[in-house]
């Protein structure tokens, strides 16, 4: 007889303000990308402040896949080492379990001059297409075909080109940056996405002997320089700025004050703006974080997301968990991902005021959440459960952890370190 496997819930019962200091770790949304920018060359790669999280995990498995070595240390680092040929085709099962396995498009063409890879899986909360990475690969010479879910691109030889976005992809932003570092001429790409992570990106490949001018800009000029002449490097990876947001939050509907340690100010502040004015202080920790400190109830203020440096899609979830307990109403708008609302019938269970109007959220804040049994559908709407189970009056039970694992580094212990009421088992 089979032995029935208990899936795991977190568990918050939790009155009171925080206090204390958490460290902000690696960001998810970089160390992805840099892992499968490694591919770009051979040689042994070291990334250091690597977020312990199962993503990670997903893509050692991919590089493994495809003929690379990857050695996790117990200190958040992470060697890679590639020697002699990848190979083309990367596992359909491995591929299917999150949207990043496609940041191996860009660099294995690059390489390899092929890939096969089935379309990606990940976070569902809408359609997420791949027609601008495949469009700017095609604009260097790439021919790329689709049949039964899988994408096969060949190209022996890469050329530079010009190309405009019509929206700014971080996902195709990121591969046609790492397709163009050794292709032959110069691309420019207008309309690039400037997220932080994107900019990491650029700084490891410039580490490995790329050239890249407008990091951080709108537009990108890549320099193809030979294969040979890029090599492995050191690099540690950006803290996470959706993981500092989701301590930020916390503290927010819980009161106190709270020290987030390599918390990066920069990397945030439209967002941090907002919570500004929603009536959070932020102080400076001379360099090394932020410290974040709570007023007696939240203001409501109207939202909406945008690309970099506006507000990040990613942060939403965890804004409207912010406006069920603020004082007043406002309107959350959705501009990138319509779908992307799921988790309102799981804050509505606990007792959030929140009306859908196509990708409009309207919001009323009551004075407390009522605790209840929730599930997350996706990483960010797991963690906006989290922080919404602060506000609650009773116990909150979240099943569907494994989505919050994908994405957040000890989660449960971090928010024990600065006084939160929570448990898994």
């Amino acid at each position: 007889m089979t032995e029935k496997v208990v899936e795991p819930v977190i568990r918050i019962d939790h009155r009171g303000p925080l206090h204390g200091t958490v460290r902000v770790p690696g960001a998810k949304n970089s160390v992805l990308k840099l892992m499968a920018a490694t591919v770009l060359a051979d040689g042994e790669f070291n990334l250091v402040n690597v977020p312990e999280i199962v993503d990670v995990d997903i893509m050692a498995d991919l590089l493994r896949s495809i003929g690379s070595q990857v050695d996790t240390g117990s200190d958040g680092s992470l060697r890679i080492t590639h020697s002699g040929e990848l190979s083309t085709s990367v596992p359909a099962d491995l591929a299917g379990r999150m949207r990043a396995s496609i940041n191996l498009l860009g660099p294995l063409v690059s390489r390899v001059g092929k890939i096969e890879i089935a379309l990606p899986g990940g976070d569902d909360f809408g359609l997420r297409p791949i027609d601008m990475h495949v469009a700017g690969l095609e604009a260097m010479g790439a021919t790329c075909t689709f049949s039964d879910g899988v994408l096969t691109v060949n190209a022996p030889r890469l050329v530079g080109a010009d190309i405009r976005f019509s929206f700014p992809s971080v996902g195709a932003t990121e591969n046609l940056v790492t397709a163009a570092v050794c292709a032959d001429g110069v691309t420019t790409i207008d309309g690039a996405a400037r997220e932080p992570e994107v900019a990491d990106l650029c700084r490891f490949l410039v580490a490995m002997g790329a050239q890249i001018e407008g990091i951080g800009e709108s537009t990108l000029r890549i320099t193809g320089v030979p294969h040979g002449t890029l090599h492995s490097v050191s690099h540690r990876v950006v803290p996470d700025r959706i993981q500092a947001a989701t301590y930020i939050a916390s503290v927010a509907v819980a009161g106190g004050e709270v020290d987030m340690i390599d918390a990066q100010r920069n990397d945030m502040q439209m967002f941090l703006h907002r919570c500004t004015e929603m009536g959070l202080v932020f102080t400076d920790l001379d360099g090394i974080g932020v410290r974040a400190t709570a007023p007696e109830r939240l203001r409501s203020v109207d939202v909406q997301t945008l690309p970099y440096p506006g507000v990040a899609t990613d942060y939403k979830p965890l804004v409207i968990a912010m406006l069920s307990v603020a004082d007043g109403s406002a309107v959350v708008t959705e501009n990138l991902y319509p779908g992307r609302f799921r988790y309102v019938d799981e804050l509505q269970a606990l007792g959030a005021n929140i009306k859908m109007h196509e990708h409009h959220a309207e919001i009323t804040g009551v004075q407390r959440l009522s605790g209840a049994s929730v599930i997350a559908h996706d990483i960010r709407a797991g963690a906006a459960l989290v922080v919404a189970g602060l506000a609650a009056d009773g116990v909150t039970t979240i099943s569907g952890v494994g989505h919050i694992d994908r994405g957040y580094d000890d989660l449960v212990g971090r928010l024990r370190e600065i006084g939160v009421g929570i448990s898994r088992g």
